[in-house]
């Protein structure tokens, strides 16, 4: 199912991590969705990241979840971690960390915050990939970093050994072209409502919140690109719209996410840790209403949708805070 030379895999789930109501992780809820996913055609597994929650997990509990991960894969699935510090030195000794728990590849996102220059860029991004033997998938997610990694800065990057992808949450398909035209990076996408087009000028496979809930479209659609099958891609993307609109357009992805993956009963309890709040009664009945939508999706039947906006209204604070050291 992966593509000779890349050793990432191709539907990589942007993982939720499961909590108890009280705001703590729920390993067992862990185990069964990371289980869940594979079964279900994943083939990556990204945690700890943006959707991992990852701003508010500890250290522990993001090396915890690499060991969980590679446990409960066996070899079915590659085990990214993903999210990373905007302290470079931090960022540096996760990453180290993160190997020894057994990470297969490390995704590292810009430094946000701090708004460094591409200079800045450039050094964190070289630093921490001279740190360890783990491929590297760089993460451009401008409307989170508050800076893009540009064009001329991707270009420099590639011709370091141990980065070998990009996952693009910028949407900019020209500067995707040109830099599949000029390097060999691979290219994920990391915008659900557009891994189809992704694919369609050369992307690799995908990073995705939606996958959560949903991973076996994606692996239709992946493996209709790969045997050059467009109008099966299109029909698969066409049926997930609604669902990946739910999910991805009216509150954060990770708190859509475990909304309705509570509501389908696949996780125990949909909190998530503030900053980040439920879902309030006006934003769940929009989500309500597009999942209304969603029609002959393989994993997201939603016949017996038990949505329970009380369990998901406000957020955590949890026993012991993340640190940035």
């Amino acid at each position: 199912m992966t593509h000779s030379g890349n050793p990432f895999g191709q539907v990589l789930v942007a993982l939720v991590t499961p909590m108890t109501a009280d705001g703590e992780v729920d390993w067992p809820a862990v185990e069964k969705h990371i289980d869940d996913v594979i079964t279900a055609g994943a083939d990556g597994i990204v945690v700890t990241g943006t959707t991992g929650e990852t701003s508010t997990l500890t250290d522990p509990e993001k090396l915890k979840l690499v060991e969980v991960g590679k446990s409960v894969s066996a070899g079915r699935a590659k085990i990214i971690t993903g999210g990373g510090s905007n302290e470079t030195a931090h960022a540096i000794e996760l990453y180290k960390a993160s190997e020894k728990a057994g990470a297969d590849g490390i995704m590292i996102v810009t430094p946000y915050y701090n708004k460094p220059t591409q200079a800045g860029i450039l050094t964190h991004f070289r630093l921490v990939a001279d740190a360890t033997d783990l491929p590297v998938i760089l993460y451009d997610i401008p409307g989170r970093t508050g800076v893009p990694i540009k064009y001329e800065t991707i270009l420099r990057l590639a011709k370091h050994p141990n980065i070998l992808a990009v996952k693009d949450a910028k949407g900019d398909f020209s500067e995707v072209s040109r830099v599949l035209n000029q390097t060999d990076l691979l290219y994920f996408s990391g915008d659900d409502a557009n891994v189809l087009p992704h694919l369609a000028i050369g992307a690799s496979g995908l990073i995705g919140v939606t996958a959560n809930i949903a991973p076996t479209p994606y692996r239709t659609i992946i493996d209709a690109v790969n045997r050059g099958d467009l109008a099966t891609a299109t029909a698969e993307h066409k049926r997930l719209e609604p669902l990946v609109r739910a999910v991805m357009t009216h509150v954060p992805g990770t708190v859509a996410a475990k909304y309705i993956l509570h509501g389908l009963g696949r996780i125990g309890s949909p909190r998530v840790r503030l900053p980040l709040v439920g879902p309030e009664e006006w934003e769940a009945a929009i989500i309500e209403d597009e999942l209304a939508l969603v029609k002959d999706v393989p994993g997201a039947d939603f016949s017996n949708f038990r949505p329970d906006r009380n369990a998901a209204a406000g957020g955590a604070l949890p026993k012991v805070h993340g640190t940035t050291r």
